[in-house]
């Protein structure tokens, strides 16, 4: 607590230039991916595949691929610059206390005294940020599903129910989101500068709250689950999991196709059951060993306790998070920066607090990409270990065709970026030998299946 304390009366110090500090932190780090873009552009600018995939990636394949890769490149930039500038916009036109100013008054003028304060007033304020910032979402987001992703035949949503997903999401906000917030100003409000603690306590609730409800309300929203039916992949997951000793509840197949061809496959559940996802287009893409090739990956990184080191990591940051926020929360200096002279609202300064946070945020995340692709490495291993190396690596070259994934990175923009290793990297670690098989180069008539470089 003294630390916190002395280190809140060092940053709320008269007249500190917070707006220009966290503008230049934000145009630092916009800077910064920029560059390490550029890196990569160069990179899919080869004309020649990995020696490592030269047997098993045709050549259209491969400039299908780069292509791919360029356009999706030029879209991140451009959207990041988009970004940028609202930003800017927001901050120098003081659309915050505007925004803020607004919700006062519309309160003021419709609602009685007992539902205005600074609780219903952040839910107003909130409720209008949100509104603001996903109407100039649309256009990017519209492009990035109905323009490029349509353009390499990856596309699956229609213009409906790319809608309907919008709206979903935003009234599914509005319910959880509602109770939280105000749940967290309410701990502010009551324990002031020792609130870091409860509020990683009510933090934990909230993780532990969501697994729970996340099966039964948030994803049939949006997918449907179904029981996977008997055959060779059923018997052949319940057998490793049997070996395994993983709690398997149930196994389900999500009808992730009406959206995208992304292929992917998952786990979720509290530590005594599990459930297990297979995605649609991953079974009809895939033969039966090499799903459950996929899968011993991922029961890997439960056997070997990942998941539970990074939940562990996850609560220290959640931690240190709050307990640096209980520093910010009543910085008189960097609210009257952004025209908050009188009022010191909580979410206003969390906002803040978080856009101050960028240059740690840009290190924690390289971090943890780093730990993340060592934990790749070993869930791989542990396929290995259990028989699984051909059906592994067969599966991720299949993939990788399919999806027209990124076959090779610049190691700096993988560093900052990438949570999985690349492709190359992963086949070596695995003792592939290029052209152990011949039907990769068959499937290059195939639709191609759009899949994130950060799968499996």
């Amino acid at each position: 607590m003294w630390v916190l304390d002395q280190l809140a009366r060092l940053l709320d110090r008269p007249l500190f230039p917070w707006k220009n500090v966290l503008v230049g932190f934000s145009l630092g780090q916009f800077v910064l991916e920029g560059l390490l873009s550029l890196r990569q552009y160069k990179v899919l600018q080869r004309t020649k595949p990995p020696k490592v995939l030269e047997a098993e990636v045709s050549q259209k394949v491969y400039d299908q691929s780069q292509s791919y890769g360029r356009a999706k490149a030029k879209f991140t930039f451009l959207s990041g610059l988009y970004g940028q500038i609202q930003n800017l916009a927001f901050i120098y036109g003081d659309v915050l206390p505007k925004i803020w100013g607004v919700s006062g008054l519309l309160l003021a003028r419709y609602l009685p005294a007992r539902f205005q304060g600074e609780i219903p007033q952040t839910l107003l304020f909130i409720f209008g940020f949100n509104l603001i910032s996903t109407v100039l979402s649309l256009p990017v987001s519209y492009y990035n599903t109905f323009v490029l992703e349509e353009k390499f035949g990856f596309n699956k949503q229609t213009v409906k129910l790319w809608i309907s997903d919008m709206l979903k999401g935003q009234m599914l906000g509005i319910v959880l989101g509602a109770p939280i917030i105000s749940a967290v100003l309410k701990i502010v409000q009551k324990t002031g500068n020792s609130c870091f603690y409860y509020l990683w306590l009510f933090g934990v609730f909230v993780q532990v709250f969501a697994i729970t409800i996340y099966p039964i309300v948030i994803l049939p929203l949006f997918n449907k689950l179904s029981p996977l039916e008997p055959g060779a992949i059923k018997t052949g997951v319940e057998n490793l999991a049997k070996k395994l000793n993983f709690p398997l509840q149930e196994l389900h197949v999500i009808d992730g196709s009406k959206r995208s061809a992304h292929s992917n496959a998952y786990f979720y559940g509290l530590p005594w059951k599990k459930h297990i996802v297979i995605y649609d287009t991953l079974i009809e893409k895939s033969k039966p060993e090499e799903v459950v090739a996929v899968l011993s990956h991922e029961l890997g990184h439960w056997s070997l306790s990942h998941t539970t080191k990074l939940f562990g990591i996850a609560q220290f940051h959640m931690f240190y998070i709050f307990a640096l926020f209980s520093a910010f929360v009543n910085n008189s200096s960097l609210y009257q920066s952004f025209g908050f002279h009188h009022e010191h609202p909580i979410m206003i300064g969390f906002l803040l607090f978080s856009d101050a946070l960028a240059p740690m945020d840009a290190v924690v995340k390289l971090l943890m990409n780093i730990l993340s692709r060592k934990f790749e490495f070993e869930a791989d291993a542990f396929a290995v270990n259990l028989g699984y190396s051909e059906e592994l690596s067969q599966s991720l070259l299949k993939l990788q065709i399919q999806n027209l994934s990124t076959m090779d990175a610049d190691w700096m923009y993988a560093s900052y970026h990438y949570s999985h290793p690349i492709l190359p990297e992963r086949l070596k670690a695995l003792g592939w030998e290029g052209g152990k098989v011949t039907d990769f180069k068959d499937q290059d008539d195939e639709k191609p299946v759009k899949a994130s470089d950060r799968e499996l």
